[in-house]
């Protein structure tokens, strides 16, 4: 269900983006301590609140959602906020905090339940379980929009017409499934302009991995039979397409067509191929989804597991953010609801435990999907064998990112002691500057924390200036002016945990001083700013530490904390380096002529059409330069004046 379709009190519009402080309106307040002050806030909605279905969100004095909740009944659950009691610490903590409410009120409890999970998805309140992974799953698309199908991969919405099939855990699978149908199938990959544009087959038909639609070596009804065959493998259906596959085979030798019989015989180890390499398959099963969570240490990895057709289409691991408390059911019911927000569920999920709202929950995905979704917890046979699979990967993938976990804390408390920080760093941010000669200059952030480097947290900057090329001090002050000026505009109570404890910038002294005149000039006192430079000769392992305070010194060369260091500074080099090339590279493929203003691509093709190349161009005279097609007086002229007056 879309925020739109539930019915909406007049305090309260779902659609609209996350409310800002001036936005809420506070209840009107009553005698406050810091006890009492958020109970009363929350006290003063009750009497205009139904017994109906809807959703709730709890805010804070600055606008920020700290929690989103759903209800059978909207007054009954904010009733129970005020029974300090059964409150535990962290539900304390967060009525606490709260400044103001917004309600949604919806027909059902299932609406509730799927605007809930809307909500939770684009507003992250960090009182509620978090999917922090959201990335897309790659697809096969089967298109329905030429005579002869294209089979490719697909990643994103399901805008162009066809078939698509998936979701796959990961780009390698689907490699992996695109390369058998090109053997089985002999389907073509290439676009629709390459297939008009072919007068001759590619190498891909000669190395029979395509039947070359595009020159007629293979006419319609046949390859439209080829894609049947390929749907049909898709839909996983692939033991009886390797049946019908054996008696060509057979047919074909017995008319003494050896060379086609050869073919069908190539064809069918393809597919032999594929299914010998699937990890776990359960024709029975159709599509389904197997999610199993494990939980241990006060951290929960969710495995899903992916099938269909009874293929298995690979798995993912998730770690959802959630208080150490919580209960393995209501991880799962989190996930599940999050989960499947923006892509549709299959008929049937196979889950490790029963939600606590397990029917509702299955309502829910039903009438978003629009068909009958069904949860079940398997308690015998192959169906309970796969959940047994999953949840020993689920097991076995905590234990990893455990170990992982604890080996960074001791890293981290390694590190507090060697720079003498007052707590433990939570989050490390590491500079970096690139360039060549000064050109196409670009500064890079990197972030670590208690769980490893924060890719999602990493940001470039490219180097606006002005700045004298090549100087590396001016670039770090410009980098940490934008990153911090920005971050004392939009968090200056340090509320929403991206301020880091730990700044670490590549260089010696002249980089740290450069850095401390930007944290004087912006009044930032309580982050802590080291540098760390390259030893002699730039040799790893004899680096040295530049700390405020304290005379530099080098760890020594075996410190597992000095390696932890050496991998932060090199990611970070590692980064701004790769932001270099990328904009140094789409550089290069640009012409002089893309800069001069009324140049389109069609008057630069006519240009070079022309003239042959930039080269002669520059040297023509304005007459010549009005000569060609599209050319006017006037913009010969300025053509003439870019490459010969001053500019």
């Amino acid at each position: 269900m879309s925020d739109e379709t539930a019915t909406s009190r007049s305090d309260a519009v779902p659609s609209s983006p996350p409310v800002a402080a001036e936005d809420v309106v506070p209840a009107p307040a009553a005698a406050e301590t810091s006890q009492t002050r958020g109970p009363a806030r929350i006290a003063t909605y009750l009497p205009t609140l139904a017994n109906t279905p809807g959703v709730y969100r709890m805010i804070n004095a600055t606008g920020e959602v700290l929690y989103v909740g759903k209800a059978r009944s909207l007054k009954k659950r904010v009733t129970s906020y005020l029974q300090a009691p059964r409150l535990g610490p962290r539900l304390h903590r967060m009525v606490a905090e709260t400044a103001a409410m917004e309600f949604v009120t919806t027909h059902t409890e299932a609406e509730a339940l799927l605007l809930e999970a809307n909500l939770i998805k684009r507003l992250k309140p960090r009182y509620n379980i978090l999917l922090r992974d959201d990335k897309s799953f790659p697809s096969i698309l089967l298109t329905g929009d030429h005579p002869f199908a294209q089979v490719v991969r697909h990643r994103g919405a399901h805008a162009r017409k066809g078939e698509y099939f998936g979701p796959f855990a990961s780009g390698w699978a689907v490699s992996r499934t695109l390369a058998v149908l090109q053997r089985a199938f002999l389907l073509r990959t290439c676009s629709d302009a390459v297939f008009h544009a072919r007068t001759r087959p590619c190498l891909l038909y000669q190395i029979k991995r395509c039947s070359a639609p595009c020159v007629g070596y293979i006419d319609q009804p046949a390859y439209a039979q080829l894609v049947a065959e390929a749907r049909a493998f898709l839909r996983g259906d692939s033991q009886r397409v390797q049946r019908d596959l054996a008696a060509q085979m057979e047919e074909a030798s017995q008319a003494l067509a050896f060379e086609d019989a050869a073919r069908f015989r190539d064809r069918i180890r393809a597919l032999t191929a594929i299914q010998a390499h699937q990890d776990v398959n359960l024709a029975e099963i159709g599509d389904a989804d197997v999610i199993a969570a494990y939980q241990a240490g006060g951290s929960t990895c969710v495995q899903a597991f992916f099938f269909r057709g009874g293929c298995n289409y690979g798995n993912r691991a998730y770690f959802p953010d959630h208080t150490s408390g919580e209960e393995v059911a209501a991880v799962v019911e989190a996930f599940v609801g999050q989960f499947y927000t923006d892509r549709p569920p299959p008929p049937l999920l196979l889950l490790s435990q029963p939600l606590p709202h397990q029917a509702l929950v299955a309502e829910a995905l039903s009438v978003s999907s629009g068909r009958k979704v069904t949860l079940a917890v398997p308690q015998r046979g192959a169906k309970l064998n796969l959940l047994t699979h999953a949840l020993d990967n689920a097991r076995e993938a905590l234990g990893r990112r455990l170990a992982e976990s604890a080996t960074q804390q001791r890293l981290l408390e390694g590190l507090a002691s060697l720079l003498e920080l007052p707590r433990l760093p939570q989050r490390i941010e590491v500079y970096d500057n690139s360039h060549v000669s000064g050109s196409n200059p670009f500064g890079a952030m990197i972030v670590a924390g208690s769980e490893g480097l924060l890719k999602t947290a990493y940001r470039k900057f490219s180097i606006r200036g002005p700045v004298t090329p090549g100087d590396d001090y001016a670039m770090m002050r410009e980098v940490l002016a934008r990153r911090f000026g920005r971050a004392l505009r939009e968090d200056p109570n340090r509320a929403d945990g991206q301020w880091p404890d730990l700044v670490l910038i590549d260089g010696g002294a002249g980089q740290l001083a450069a850095a401390r005149a930007v944290f004087d000039d912006l009044a930032i006192t309580d982050v802590t700013l080291v540098a760390i430079a390259k030893g002699p000769d730039r040799n790893a392992g004899r680096e040295r530490i530049f700390c405020e305070g304290r005379e530099p010194f080098s760890p020594e060369p075996r410190d597992p904390v000095l390696y932890f260091l050496q991998r932060l500074r090199d990611e970070a080099h590692r980064f701004a380096i790769g932001s270099h090339r990328a904009r140094r590279s789409a550089r290069l493929t640009r012409s002089a002529l893309d800069e001069i203003p009324g140049i389109g691509g069609h008057r630069k093709k006519a240009l070079l059409h022309h003239f042959g190349s930039l080269k002669a161009i520059a040297h023509a005279g304005v007459p010549d330069l009005a000569a060609v097609p599209g050319i006017s007086a006037s913009m010969a002229n300025k053509i003439y004046e870019w490459f010969h007056l001053e500019r």
